[in-house]
């Protein structure tokens, strides 16, 4: 895809430095250079984001995970321990509207670039932090990671089947959560920006991205004073809703509602459950779960997954595969969408990565670059910050940046 064509994004004239990295951070950065804005990934030397260090997949010698996060954005190494990098990212940091990081709380302070120094410098600009658990209260010092997020806000005594032990989600639910809270935290930000002309201070954290995804469990806990445990793939409120085995593989079956469990019961040739007490409201239904599952069963394991997605659509029932992920990412309502797009990177060659989940009407998204090589846009954004080359060669020749444009 060409760097050169105009980006039609709703953020265009947005300029973003990413100081954060792995995966939360660069999450958010994605996104909002996705919607058009200009982000600039700022990564540490030696070495770099430290997710560029996951050695497997990688692709021709490139980290698949590293590639995946950080699309569309410009690069530049820059080892902000010498007093020469400091200085050059405090005068990028004129021309930013955003600044996101993700270090414990204190380190950019430490180096003489927390908010306070940086806001003085430039009062409109929004610093966004993302952390383990906030910049205030007990745990403000502590680190975290998305395992230790899951576990503290509760998810993983949830996730799973009954009487196992406890289990995180397959996914980086809190960290993937988390660069979308600061992605829509730095958009609400912009807003009041563009209308005052003052920055903030944006803050969230694994810790609240996991218990975000409580709602209904936090709902029953605010109600009863019980914590629930497990229910594997049922709902906690409402049923059948749920994976169901088939004769060839799985299919969920959304009853979220008394209307769909009649037409459940229709297409499954017992229209007596939906009189049968034990199953007539959806109070009963939760209370016999298990005995309603075992009919289900026996009924959907007499034919094949297909037939019944066939059945269910017929009838309007929501009802769909179990897919594993490469079934997913091959399915033609996933490509339909662009949630699967293809780039060209200079060292991997060519490579795959998910879409933008937002679309526009008036302004939509775009990918234009793969994640960049360490270093690879130093020298053009230096240039663009006023530093002629000389400076950039002696930069390069002290370690205070790396430049791998050529």
């Amino acid at each position: 895809m060409s760097e050169s064509k105009a980006h039609s994004g709703p953020l265009v004239g947005m300029r973003v430095l990413e100081l954060a990295q792995i995966m939360a951070g660069p999450t958010c950065g994605m996104m909002l250079a996705d919607m058009g804005a200009d982000v600039i990934k700022v990564e540490k030397l030696p070495g770099g984001d430290d997710s560029r260090g996951y050695s497997e997949p990688r692709v021709n010698g490139v980290s698949a995970p590293f590639m995946i996060l950080n699309r569309n954005k410009r690069g530049i190494g820059l080892n902000l321990k010498l007093p020469q990098g400091r200085d050059i990212l405090l005068r990028m940091v004129r021309d930013a509207d955003v600044l996101t990081e993700n270090f414990r709380r204190g380190t950019l302070e430490k180096l003489g670039l927390g908010y306070d120094v940086l806001s003085k410098i430039n009062p409109g600009l929004i610093y966004c932090a993302v952390s383990g658990y906030g910049r205030d209260g007990p745990y403000a010092d502590k680190a975290g990671f998305d395992l230790i997020a899951q576990g503290f806000a509760g998810l993983m005594s949830i996730t799973g089947e009954p009487g196992r032990p406890p289990v995180k989600t397959g996914n980086s639910i809190a960290d993937i959560n988390a660069g979308i809270l600061a992605a829509s935290g730095i958009m609400a930000a912009y807003i009041h920006k563009l209308k005052t002309g003052e920055g903030q201070v944006v803050d969230t954290s694994l810790m609240e991205a996991a218990i975000q995804q409580t709602y209904w469990h936090a709902a029953s806990y605010f109600a009863t004073g019980e914590s629930v445990g497990p229910t594997g793939s049922a709902h906690l409120l409402t049923a059948p809703y749920q994976a169901f085995r088939t004769q060839d593989s799985w299919i969920n079956i959304g009853g979220a509602n008394q209307a769909n469990w009649e037409r459940i019961a229709e297409v499954l040739g017992h229209a007596e459950w939906r009189e049968d007490v034990r199953f007539a409201t959806n109070s009963d239904r939760m209370a016999n779960l298990e005995a309603l599952v075992a009919l289900m069963d026996a009924v959907l394991q007499r034919q094949s997954t297909a037939h019944w997605i066939a059945a269910f659509d017929a009838a309007g029932v929501p009802a769909g595969p179990v897919h594993t992920i490469g079934q997913a990412l091959s399915h033609p309502q996933t490509l339909a969408r662009n949630m699967v797009i293809d780039l060209e990177h200079s060292q991997a060659g060519p490579t795959k990565a998910l879409g933008c989940p937002i679309h526009f009407s008036q302004t939509p998204t775009q990918v234009r670059r793969p994640a960049p090589v360490l270093g690879q846009h130093t020298r053009e954004l230096l240039r663009e910050v006023g530093y002629v080359d000389a400076d950039i060669d002696g930069f390069v020749a002290e370690g205070v940046v790396v430049d791998a444009g050529g």
